[in-house]
């Protein structure tokens, strides 16, 4: 069933102040380096796993400017990119952080794309409390 979608996300169940949705793993996990929780074997292992990233996929201009984006990998180069996704799931299991893994076809529009990955904007998510439509006293 996973290879009939394009595209996934990996994210955790903090939310963006952004795009109101799941923090990406990348900065899940520069969160665990910056604020110590990693071992040092472990921060350093993450370190040599995110300069690949850094050297092999452009950091698409929406995503530098903090606009309301939302970054899938595309399934289609899976393989290539399961040799270092792996080991981040691995982080995120040992420092027993939650995660998911986002399955679609319609990420919504997308604005970016590379031969790895897309960025899509994010929907326009709206949290609101419920109305009510009764008056207290009644």
């Amino acid at each position: 069933m996973v290879e009939n979608y394009k595209y996934v996300r990996i994210q955790g169940r903090d939310l963006a102040i952004n795009t109101l949705t799941g923090r990406g793993f990348f900065s899940i996990c520069m969160d665990l380096v910056r604020n110590k929780v990693m071992d040092k074997e472990d921060e350093d292992l993450y370190m040599v796993i995110d300069e690949w990233f850094a050297e092999n996929l452009p950091w698409p201009e929406p995503c530098k400017r903090q606009e309301s984006v939302i970054c899938y990998f595309k399934t289609e180069n899976e393989n290539e990119m399961l040799k270092w996704v792996k080991p981040v799931l691995w982080l995120l299991d040992r420092y027993e952080i939650p995660y998911y893994l986002v399955y679609t076809n319609t990420p919504g529009e997308i604005i970016y794309e590379d031969q790895f990955q897309i960025v899509a904007r994010a929907d326009d998510i709206v949290i609101r409390p419920m109305q009510k439509t009764w008056s207290e006293g009644k």
